[in-house]
């Protein structure tokens, strides 16, 4: 798949016209409406016709796949392909004028950044778009298509990239850089504990530490260290947003908390049935989301600044209708039969699988649990379907009576359940398959150990290893991502550098491997269908190999 052409576009319109925001945010075009982000962003000119460009006559480009963006990346500051580096095209680096070595502290470091070349004006930049030639008269790389853009498109492509930078980001004052993890009502108090834990004290450990300076990139293109770069020596600063009352009401409350106090971004969080106000507020207030702990992600190809581990129930859904609709023995089932808490992360997981197995001849039968019954009441009310799915906390497994007849495939959500710590009566054991988003306990012990021995470091209870780790993770993450970053801070170049920067991460904690390519927002893309090894303990055994639906 050509993961280039699915770019997403800026959703900042509705947060610039938001006077909450006015005095934070970037002054950029609306990219809904303006010509230079039409075509930077989405590859569209202002005629409504695909920008077409090539790089060579058997090589040609057009429409989203012609976007600059896909290159230059949203922020305009360039990328990596391969041993190439795209340079950073925002007006900051294609105008700068020359200036002497020793006195260039005002240019942030970004890789592929040319600040020995003679600046470009509007005339030379225009010919260097259409021809591939540079401001020194020499030919641009062969990965840079020529376009054939009109003189008012021209234009208005070259006075969006001079609005590009952002030279106030907000979040980000002379001391500390400020970030926010955000808590909805019915979050888990006992993961909420563990998640805080965490975080506070990671952000404690990273402002004791002893830092270096930061290298610069001087007008030679060599590296320097000046000791007066502030970006190594800013405080980390944690604000916790905690939200109360109807979900209807969390994006009016997360507009006052950003107003009192901007952010940089959102590092981690813990959500409980639902997620989406968040994600909509950080999508439309452009403010990076980075791996929260949430079982119900939202998944929106188009959006930018929301990043997740998992796709949490819809991914454990997916795995449950490949093994419906493609079991190992027998035939396939014709009824399956879920059950779900009103309310939980489970009623979304029972509708994900229910619209999955939809057009395949397969009769769906979805029950919210009644308050006041049992499961195991609401099991021997029916005549037993071929596969039983449970959408299940621990609470209501101590509720499950016996267990079906052996006819009846029985799946049940790990993630809901506990995981290998699902206490299932032993008779369910034997024949309950969990869904499982992680690596399995065993192939993972390596990567966990390594944070369990930080845990031990700081004295941190472990109240949910799973929550506690991905926290732990998000956050060597965000630290790894602006070290490299240098003091070319901004929002967007922190997605694009955390996107760039996680298929190399080596401490992946639950995860078998982390990686994500342009308009990807989880950054793990499978699991497992395991079952229990015996009647007692939490060994698990594959029913298969690692599965991306």
């Amino acid at each position: 798949m050509n993961w280039r052409a699915l770019v997403p576009g800026l959703a900042l319109a509705a947060l610039l016209s938001d006077p909450a925001w006015a005095a934070g945010a970037a002054s950029l075009p609306d990219p809904n409406n303006d010509t230079g982000a039409g075509i930077y962003l989405r590859g569209t000119a202002s005629s409504g016709q695909a920008v077409a460009g090539s790089r060579s006559a058997a090589s040609k480009v057009q429409g989203t796949a012609a976007a600059c963006a896909n290159c230059h990346q949203r922020s305009g500051l360039g990328s990596r392909e391969g041993r190439s580096f795209i340079p950073p095209i925002t007006g900051r680096y294609l105008f700068r004028p020359l200036t002497q070595v020793n006195k260039d502290f005002d240019l942030p470091y970004v890789e592929g950044m040319r600040p020995d070349r003679p600046p470009y004006t509007d005339a030379t930049l225009a010919r260097a778009i259409r021809e591939g030639v540079d401001s020194q008269d020499k030919p641009l790389s062969y990965l840079m298509p020529r376009y054939e853009l009109g003189e008012a498109d021209m234009a208005a492509l070259v006075g969006y990239l001079k609005q590009l930078d952002q030279r106030h980001v907000p979040g980000i004052s002379a001391t500390a850089l400020h970030f926010a993890t955000i808590i909805t009502p019915d979050a888990d108090p006992v993961k909420r504990r563990g998640m805080l834990e965490v975080l506070q004290q990671f952000f404690a450990a990273r402002n004791v530490r002893q830092l270096g300076a930061a290298p610069r990139i001087m007008g030679q293109g060599k590296s320097v260290y000046a000791g007066t770069l502030e970006m190594e020596h800013r405080r980390w600063e944690l604000h916790v947003w905690e939200l109360a009352g109807p979900p209807s009401d969390w994006q009016r409350q997360l507009d006052q908390f950003l107003a009192s106090q901007p952010v940089l971004a959102v590092v981690s969080g813990l959500g409980g049935s639902t997620w989406a106000p968040v994600h909509a507020f950080c999508e439309r207030a452009a403010v990076p989301c980075l791996f929260p702990n949430v079982e119900v992600p939202v998944d929106q190809q188009r959006d930018f600044y929301s990043l997740y581990f998992t796709r949490g129930v819809m991914l454990e859904a997916d795995l449950m209708a490949d093994a419906i609709l493609q079991p190992e023995e027998g035939g396939k089932a014709r009824t399956v039969r879920q059950f779900y808490r009103p309310g939980d992360s489970g009623a979304a997981g029972a509708a994900a699988l229910a619209a999955a197995l939809k057009g395949h001849g397969v009769e769906v039968t979805s029950q919210a649990l009644v308050p006041g019954r049992t499961v195991g009441e609401e099991l021997s009310s029916s005549a037993a379907p071929d596969a039983l799915v449970l959408w299940l906390r621990p609470r209501d497994m101590a509720t499950l009576g016996a267990a079906p007849a052996a006819g009846t495939a029985v799946y049940l959500s790990g993630l809901l359940g506990g995981l290998e710590g699902a206490p299932l009566p032993p008779d369910w054991r034997a024949r309950a398959q969990l869904a499982y988003p992680f690596d399995l306990p065993d192939r993972r012990r390596v990567r966990v150990d390594f944070v369990l021995g930080w845990f031990r470091m700081r004295k941190i209870p472990i109240v949910d290893l799973q929550v506690q780790t991905d926290t732990y993770l998000a956050c060597g993450l965000l630290s790894e991502t602006l070290s490299h970053m240098v003091d070319a801070l901004g929002r967007d170049y922190l997605v694009e550098r955390m996107q760039s920067m996680l298929e190399h991460r080596i401490v992946t904690g639950y995860y078998p491997r982390l990686a994500m390519a342009t308009g990807q927002r989880f950054a793990s893309k499978g699991g497992y269908l395991v079952h229990f090894a015996d009647g007692q303990g939490s060994r698990l055994l594959p029913d298969q190999g690692w599965k991306v639906p």
